[in-house]
């Protein structure tokens, strides 16, 4: 796989691999209380860096990572979606941060639906989950036009074990299913 021309496209949005040129957009999102909320929270711009390069890293030893989202209409930065799974996670995740000022737009769904689709067919995963905290409506939400289900509670790795999270997804047969009634 070229990593350095891997792009995802959808109606609205293109997906590519994180770049350096993205990181003021990157730490300026971290630095949002509300939309930081559900995701480990506020983190200043050092700890935003490190966040952005561990995302770069995941993409040259795993293959795979969270893309950067980049509204087509506007040329700007909106979110990180796509394939994640740290040491000690708790499955194969599609997880998805969006600015709060995109919010609504249906972005979330779009993107991540790209990138399960990528996930399942150019990695080969047989499973998708999502990490979601209990009280956060807006992720579960999303989860729900994706097609996947509540799993049960799961537990993320430090620092983040503390946490309580649900853990949503589906099966590849699952999700293939969903798709073709969705058409």
């Amino acid at each position: 796989m070229d990593l350095a021309s891997l792009q995802l496209e959808t109606p609205r949005l293109l997906l590519r691999l994180p770049r350096q040129e993205d990181f003021e957009a990157w730490a300026a999102f971290l630095a949002d209380e509300e939309a930081t909320r559900h995701i480990g929270g506020l983190q200043p711009r050092a700890l935003a860096w490190r966040g952005l390069a561990a995302m770069v890293g995941a993409w040259q030893l795993k293959g795979f990572a969270m893309f950067s989202v980049i509204e087509k209409a506007t040329g700007q930065w909106v979110g990180r979606v796509g394939p994640w799974q740290p040491e000690g996670w708790p499955g194969t995740e599609v997880g998805w941060s969006i600015v709060r000022d995109r919010w609504g737009r249906g972005y979330a769904p779009e993107a991540a639906t790209a990138c399960a689709d990528w996930a399942f067919e150019m990695l080969g995963w047989s499973e998708v989950i999502h990490t979601i905290a209990p009280d956060n409506t807006n992720s579960k939400a999303v989860a729900v036009k994706l097609g996947s289900r509540y799993m049960g509670m799961g537990r993320l790795p430090e620092p983040h074990h503390d946490k309580p999270v649900e853990i949503w997804g589906q099966t590849r047969e699952e999700w293939l299913m969903h798709k073709e009634q969705a058409t």
